[in-house]
């Protein structure tokens, strides 16, 4: 689920932890953006990705319950004295994609911090500008509330003295740009994705550490387990209904009854929880994207994701005081349309 928090596991190697995912149209193609190991932890993170480590996005189409392409990346070593890393770029289709012991094909090979391609991508990874914006005194406001499903304490925070709290961070960026000529991620295919990073085990497996559909899950819903012990983090989309639906339909069930948002505060709920499980963003490829009050279309790096966040899981608009001009000078029209740190 999405973490962008100081933890102490996140101290110690966040680089296994994702920060944000974007998915919006670029040229001709569909941009899939994972961002790790956010300097919001401190600013002396690990370098580069960790060489032990899979970093995926997976897609599915037409609601199907299961992914039909995984594109993985993977470093073969500790970044060198330059700082760099070998990383391989693999396309998994079919039942493959949910594979953790199929290889798929590779599609190409190259250096982080310069334009790898081949295969029908196009990818670079390296230390951004985070364009990620928030107030975490404004998140902090709202966790209290959801978690003892109480009303919003107004005077805890303005919304007119908004700053944001990510200003001046930076995060390891894994941008990889699909061609529209893709038999699966063609203009008009409805998908939804999510990533995931999974580590190797002693085994010969592999296990996933984190994941990531929607923004602010578990900012907002889980904000106490600084360790990530609660099993959403190990589940796959297809299995989050049953595994905590009640849970969320009853944290968002509190939270608006006691602020007297809806008349029907449990059905709200069940609702909400419908529409953020499974968690994955759906995305219609080809136009364009947007994470906003008249739906989620993919994110781009523009929108402003608590907000909305907010305001769905308190059912009711709820300002953040920022706005898209909050990360303007951090994002780009061109590839790989974030600004290197």
């Amino acid at each position: 689920m999405s973490h962008h928090l100081d933890t102490p596991l996140a101290r110690q190697n966040g680089r296994l932890y994702i920060d944000d995912l974007y998915v919006f149209q670029g040229d001709a193609s569909t941009v899939f953006i994972l961002d790790v190991n956010s300097t919001i932890t401190g600013p002396d993170v690990q370098a580069g990705l960790h060489p032990e480590a899979r970093y995926e996005f997976k897609v599915h189409v037409d609601d199907s319950p299961f992914e039909q392409l995984t594109l993985r990346i993977a470093a073969d070593a500790e970044p060198d004295a330059d700082g760099r890393q070998t990383i391989t770029v693999s396309g998994l289709t079919g039942d493959e994609a949910r594979d953790d012991g199929a290889t798929g094909t590779v599609l190409a090979t190259g250096r982080t911090g310069e334009e790898v391609t081949g295969g029908g991508v196009r990818v670079w990874t390296d230390r951004v500008a985070d364009p990620f914006y928030i107030d975490l005194g404004q998140l902090a406001t709202i966790n209290a509330a959801v978690a003892q499903g109480s009303r919003i304490d107004g005077a805890a925070w303005d919304p007119q003295r908004a700053t944001n709290s990510f200003a001046n961070t930076t995060v390891q960026a894994i941008v990889v740009e699909v061609s529209h000529e893709h038999p699966v991620l063609h203009p008009g295919a409805r998908v939804a994705v999510w990533g995931a990073t999974k580590l190797a085990t002693d085994a010969g497996g592999w296990r996933q550490i984190n994941r990531f559909g929607l923004p602010m899950m578990w900012p907002i819903f889980w904000p106490t387990d600084a360790d990530f012990s609660n099993p959403a983090n190990d589940r796959h989309p297809s299995e989050d209904r049953e595994g905590a639906g009640k849970y969320i339909a009853d944290q968002i069930a509190a939270v608006v009854a006691a602020n007297g948002n809806s008349a029907d505060p449990q059905g709200y709920g069940w609702t909400v929880m419908h529409r953020i499980f499974p968690e994955v963003m759906p995305y219609v490829v080809g136009t364009p994207a947007s994470f906003g009050f008249a739906g989620i279309n993919g994110r781009s790096l523009a929108d402003n994701a608590p907000e909305v966040m907010f305001s769905l899981v308190l059912g009711k608009a709820t300002p953040d005081g920022l706005s898209p001009s909050t990360n303007e000078r951090l994002r780009t029209t061109t590839f790989p349309y974030v600004v290197k740190a």
